[in-house]
C-alpha cells in the first residue's frame, strides 16, 4: 500500500509508530493543556494520515512537499480544536481539517482556478434565477434559466457547478468562527481510518463524472428530490433520470 517505504520532507513514514486511539486522546488533552512535547508526538504519530490525504493531489501538483507541510498545519489545527467529549475518532476530524487546509492553500495560490467568463456566466445565472423568483413566485428550472439567458443548458449547469463545492462528507455543519466541524464528524466512530480514506476516494471518483451526472446525484442524494422532480428541473424524462442515476453509481463503483 502507501506506507511500505515513503519518504517526504525527509521523513521515512514507514518507521512511524501507529498510535492507538486511547493514546491519541490522552496526548490531545495534554497538548491542549499546553504540553508541546505531547503535541509533537501527536503530529509525528499522525504523519501517515497527512500523507494519505496529500497523495490524493498527486495529479494536480508536483510540489507534494509543500502540500505535506500545509497538511501538517491542518493536523495541528485539528489537535488544538478537537473535542475529546465527542464520540468520534480523531481521524474523522483530522482528515477534513487537513484536506481543508490543503484546499485553501491551492485556492489562495491560484493552483485551481475557474475562468472569469465561467464565473460571469454563473453569476448572471444566479441573478436570472432571483429575478425569475420575484416575477413568478417559484424557482426556475435550469432550462428556463438557459432560455432567458439564450445560452445552452449545459453551459449554465457547468458554470454553476464551477463556483460551488459538491456537498459531501466534508459539508460543514457547525463553525465557532475559527474552525469548522464537518458532517463527517457527526457520524459514529465505528469506522476505521482506512474506511475514511475510502470516503476520500469516493470524492475523487466523483470528479470524473460529467456535469449532468454530478447535478443529478446532488439533486437526488443531497437535496433529496424525487426522480420526477429532478426530471422536471433539468428537462428530461423520469426514465432518463433513473437510467443516468443507475449508470453513474455503477461508474463510481468501478472507479473505486
Amino acid at each position: 500500500m502507501y506506507y511500505n517505504k515513503v519518504e517526504i520532507c525527509g521523513i521515512d513514514t514507514s518507521k512511524i509508530k501507529t498510535l492507538k486511539e486511547s493514546e491519541k486522546i490522552e496526548l490531545i488533552k495534554k497538548a491542549q493543556a499546553g504540553d508541546q512535547n505531547a503535541q509533537d508526538k501527536l503530529v509525528y504519530g499522525n504523519l501517515r494520515l497527512v500523507l494519505s490525504v496529500v497523495q490524493k493531489f498527486t495529479n494536480r501538483t508536483d510540489n507534494l512537499d509543500d502540500l505535506f507541510q500545509v497538511g501538517c498545519i491542518g493536523l495541528i489545527k485539528a489537535i488544538k480544536n478537537f473535542n475529546c467529549n465527542l464520540n468520534v475518532r480523531f481521524s474523522t476530524y483530522g482528515v477534513p481539517m487537513i484536506l481543508g487546509e490543503i484546499k485553501r492553500f491551492l485556492r489562495d495560490n491560484n493552483m485551481i482556478r475557474v475562468s472569469r467568463s465561467m464565473r460571469d456566466t454563473a453569476y448572471q445565472a444566479m441573478q436570472t434565477k432571483e429575478n425569475f423568483i420575484k416575477d413568478n413566485n417559484r424557482e426556475p428550472t435550469i432550462n428556463e434559466i438557459a432560455d432567458i439567458m439564450q445560452r445552452p443548458t449545459i453551459d449554465i449547469v457547468t458554470a454553476l457547478q464551477s463556483i460551488s463545492e459538491p456537498s459531501s462528507l466534508y459539508e460543514p455543519v457547525y463553525s465557532d468562527g475559527r474552525d469548522t466541524i464537518y458532517l463527517m464528524d457527526q457520524i459514529s466512530d465505528k469506522t476505521s481510518d482506512e474506511q475514511w480514506l475510502e470516503a476520500i476516494a469516493i470524492r475523487q471518483a466523483i470528479t470524473h463524472l460529467t456535469d449532468r451526472e454530478k447535478l443529478i446525484l446532488s439533486l437526488r442524494f443531497v437535496k433529496g428530490e424525487t426522480q420526477i422532480e429532478v426530471a422536471k428541473k433539468i428537462g428530461i424524462s423520469q426514465a432518463q433520470v433513473s437510467r443516468i442515476e443507475k449508470n453513474t453509481l455503477e461508474k463510481i463503483k468501478k472507479q473505486l
